[in-house]
């Protein structure tokens, strides 16, 4: 979704418009708040907020199944190793990195 002129709001006019801005955030309009210049805050629907936080879960969820796809794939390929010992590689290359 794309962001026009009107949707960039800054800090002190949106703190005399609050209750319109809320109106027009209900109504589907997303808007950036700016402080000093800068983007500050955003304005969304509180629905639209959970609507995004359920889409970030869900893209976890696939990545850790992607995971867990590649991690099955390097079983089946014979990728492993004996965990202490890939533990203490990793030990004698972090103690060398040190110096």
């Amino acid at each position: 979704m794309g962001f026009s002129a009107r949707d960039v709001v800054p800090f002190t006019q949106a703190r005399a418009n609050l209750s319109e801005l809320a109106e027009q955030a209900k109504a589907g309009a997303e808007k950036i708040i700016t402080k000093n210049g800068e983007s500050y805050v955003a304005l969304i629907d509180a629905d639209r907020l959970d609507y995004y936080h359920r889409l970030e879960r869900e893209r976890i969820h696939l990545l850790l199944l992607e995971d867990a796809r590649r991690g099955l794939d390097d079983i089946a390929a014979g990728r492993t190793q004996v965990a202490d010992a890939a533990i203490a590689g990793l030990q004698k290359c972090r103690a060398k990195a040190r110096g």
